[in-house]
């Protein structure tokens, strides 16, 4: 690999790294209330607002473009809070129902667009090879706002106040990842290692940061792409530490 290509490789690690701080606790999270599905709704209410951000010519404007996410994704996160209410089935069945919504929202948002293909492919598989310092370091600060709220607040931030702490780290994941990847950084690691009492935290960051290790330098190798070949990549490694648990694990007694 030439010395290009890892310059090119750095700041798209250090992208998925700042994911991977935010999307890990946040997914266990996630798992332990049984609303899966509830971080593809929000990261495609986050999605709706880019994109309604672009139809109205405000992608010149970083602080517009920002507030139309954050605004869309906090709406979302308003909904989901007021979904709590519902019983789990109806609840997960809400969830879908909102990305759904969402989803074919931007797909009309965009239907007068000639580029709408290449602006949809980018909210889904991300532009993680392109990633400014710029973008980095805001992720930075508000990664570490987001872990100091959980670890100050926890269960006192209320449905409304967890959803909309998801709703913000969401927000920029998305634009730095995409949709697929920030469901895998939320779900992989958090599934993986669900049945794992020592160390769990440990172990979810180590799947993560080898699904994006694995997946960028492959993609390199083999021209494939990228956002795509990560999530694949942090599939593989959770899939194959599930296993090596599961055969680790004493057999219990009938």
């Amino acid at each position: 690999m030439s010395l290009d290509e890892l310059r090119l490789l750095y700041p798209a690690l250090l992208a998925g790294l700042l994911v991977l701080a935010t999307h890990i606790p946040l997914g266990m999270r996630v798992l332990q209330r049984g609303v899966i599905f509830a971080d593809l709704a929000i990261a495609q209410m986050a999605g709706l607002g880019v994109i309604a951000a672009g139809l109205f010519e405000l992608e010149h404007s970083p602080l517009a473009l920002q507030l139309c996410a954050v605004a869309s994704a906090l709406l979302g996160a308003a909904l989901l809070a007021a979904l709590e209410r519902w019983p789990l089935a109806a609840r997960e069945a809400g969830i879908g129902l909102l990305f759904v919504l969402a989803a074919s929202g931007g797909v009309l948002l965009m239907s007068r667009d000639v580029h709408a293909g290449e602006h949809l492919k980018d909210l889904l598989v991300g532009q993680i090879l392109w990633v400014s310092h710029g973008q980095l370091v805001a992720v930075a600060l508000l990664s570490a706002c987001v872990l100091a709220a959980l670890r100050a607040f926890g269960e006192r931030l209320g449905h409304f106040g967890f959803y909309a702490l998801f709703a913000l780290a969401v927000t920029a994941s998305v634009q730095l990842v995409g949709v697929y990847l920030v469901f895998a950084s939320l779900i992989v690691p958090a599934l993986a290692t669900r049945n794992m009492v020592r160390h769990r935290l440990l172990a979810a960051y180590a799947i993560g940061s080898i699904g994006y290790v694995l997946g960028l330098g492959l993609s390199v190798w083999q021209d494939l792409p990228t956002g795509a070949t990560i999530v694949w990549t942090m599939a593989l490694a959770g899939g194959i530490a599930a296993i090596a648990q599961s055969t680790s694990s004493p057999a219990r007694l009938p």
